[in-house]
């Protein structure tokens, strides 16, 4: 099992060096991957719970810690991809890709807050088909050299992005969600599945599905990266082993508040439980 951590760059946290000490802490410590949330405006719950605070952006702060990191794998939990543009985010990526030399793990999701894409300009109802076509575009930028399609909201020929990922041929996709559409987005495009708080049984049970799913599709590869995001507390040795058994390869832990001590507090006694006999990762 490997163990990621999520910094709080959404709870409101005044300094970002803050923010991101936690995950230079976290690969201190010996956690394999650090994460970042997503959104962009202080609207709906994320305004009820933060105000007028800061809500620092993921792509920026990922980028301070690709510099300032060596081994942690470097992931999105998740990007909201309604919110973007595919053809920005690749050549984002791409560059962040190099730049943390192959360390990139592209978390997506289609959101789930009206809200913001009404004050964005972005339509809630078709979310999901765009999610699809979005993910379809930045892969055949990153891996096509004259990269052409013929979709319902993106319409291209012959374009040319650079650069290319340095992972090869791009750096793994994990799809966010629970329900039939993001399971079906997995088994067609992603290389993972990144779900919030799904119980070990229900990671079988909708494994079962994306199984299915990629068959129906004949898709040679079925998706292997299984991260379900947890609240650190409710990760005990047991719990990670029912989830192992499970299915699942990641188990990516969060603390619902902007309290760095108490934040590095929580990490450290977790490293100390589970990391204790291997201090090397």
């Amino acid at each position: 099992m490997k163990y990621g951590f999520v910094v709080p760059n959404n709870f409101g946290v005044a300094d970002p060096n803050d923010v991101a000490s936690i995950g230079v802490l976290a690969e201190e410590l010996g956690f394999d991957s650090v994460w970042v949330n997503h959104h962009v405006l202080n609207i709906g719950y994320v305004r009820d719970r933060l105000e007028n605070r800061p809500y620092h952006d993921a792509l920026v702060m990922l980028t301070w810690l690709a510099a300032h990191t060596s081994r942690v794998r470097l992931g999105t939990s998740v990007l909201v991809l309604p919110y973007l543009h595919p053809m920005v985010l690749a050549k984002e990526l791409a560059t962040l890709d190099h730049l943390s030399n192959g360390r990139l793990v592209v978390g997506v999701g289609v959101g789930s807050l009206p809200e913001e894409n009404e004050a964005l300009g972005v339509p809630y109802d078709t979310r999901g088909a765009y999610t699809n076509e979005f993910l379809e575009v930045m892969l055949r930028l990153w891996t096509q050299e004259h990269a052409t399609y013929d979709g319902n909201f993106f319409e291209f020929e012959g374009v040319m992005a650079s650069p290319k990922p340095i992972q090869q041929p791009h750096p793994p996709i994990v799809i966010g969600g629970n329900k039939p559409p993001a399971l079906r987005r997995v088994a067609r495009l992603g290389d993972g599945w990144h779900p919030l708080g799904v119980s070990p049984d229900g990671v079988r049970e909708r494994l079962v599905t994306i199984r299915a799913e990629a068959a129906a599709v004949e898709r040679e590869e079925v998706p292997t990266e299984v991260q379900v995001r947890l609240e650190l507390a409710r990760v005990t040795p047991e719990s990670s082993q029912d989830y192992e058994a499970a299915g699942v390869t990641e188990l990516v832990m969060s603390m619902s508040t902007g309290g760095i001590a108490e934040i590095r507090d929580g990490l450290e006694h977790f490293a100390a439980t589970f990391f204790a006999e291997t201090p090397a990762r």
